[in-house]
């Protein structure tokens, strides 16, 4: 893939750039039939897991209690709300406890409140088909470790402190783990690697490694 060169970003603010994108992405076919419209909308309880669903996910332990089911079925439930097609601020941002927490480890970026509720927004703007290819869960009590990929195509300008990177149809599938700490039904704490090296790779985005040195 060409990249952008008039497009670059220093190593120093690369990772910057893209903070945050890491949650607002759809679950994959297997996690979806999980949750009806109304499985979804607002203040709403969450229904346990089914056998049959459950079958679908790609656990690594399928002997999870009725507690583990719910805590999995929530974070389920926060990667739906986040796909572009039916983004619901208010059920993802009230899943978490008053002073949660979503961590975007990469950069060193953390939302809490109502900014919680901003990063859906602006993924799906960059990203409007974004998903995310769940391949392993591991739930253990009230945490809940994912492997994944997130995918979708670049169709919205990214603002950068190079200037505008205007969307080129780029594919992205980018590496990422997600970390989920509940406590008493709500989210406390969620820890997300993504592989923003990757991701700008595949963007068409030249990270200017010379420019970072001349600084120096």
């Amino acid at each position: 893939m060409k990249l952008l060169s008039r497009k670059s970003i220093t190593a120093a603010t690369a990772v910057a750039v893209l903070g945050g994108l890491s949650i607002a992405a759809a679950p994959t076919q297997a996690a979806s039939p999980a949750h009806s419209g109304a499985a979804v909308q607002s203040g709403t309880t969450v229904p346990d897991l089914t056998p049959r669903q459950l079958a679908k996910l790609p656990l690594t332990d399928r002997h999870l209690t009725k507690h583990e089911r719910r805590n999995l079925a929530i974070v389920l439930r926060d990667y739906y709300v986040a796909e572009g097609d039916h983004i619901d601020v208010p059920t993802f941002v009230n899943s978490f406890t008053k002073d949660g927490v979503f961590n975007d480890m990469v950069p060193g970026v953390a939302y809490r409140g109502e900014a919680l509720g901003n990063v859906l927004p602006y993924m799906a703007s960059l990203f409007p088909d974004v998903h995310r290819e769940l391949k392993r869960i591991t739930v253990n009590g009230d945490t809940i470790s994912i492997e994944l990929s997130i995918q979708g195509t670049f169709e919205g300008p990214l603002q950068s402190p190079a200037g505008t990177v205007k969307p080129n149809g780029a594919k992205i599938d980018v590496p990422t783990a997600d970390f989920w700490y509940l406590h008493n039904g709500k989210v406390e704490k969620f820890n997300c690697f993504v592989g923003y090296s990757t991701m700008y790779q595949q963007m068409g985005v030249n990270i200017d490694w010379a420019s970072a040195v001349n600084k120096h």
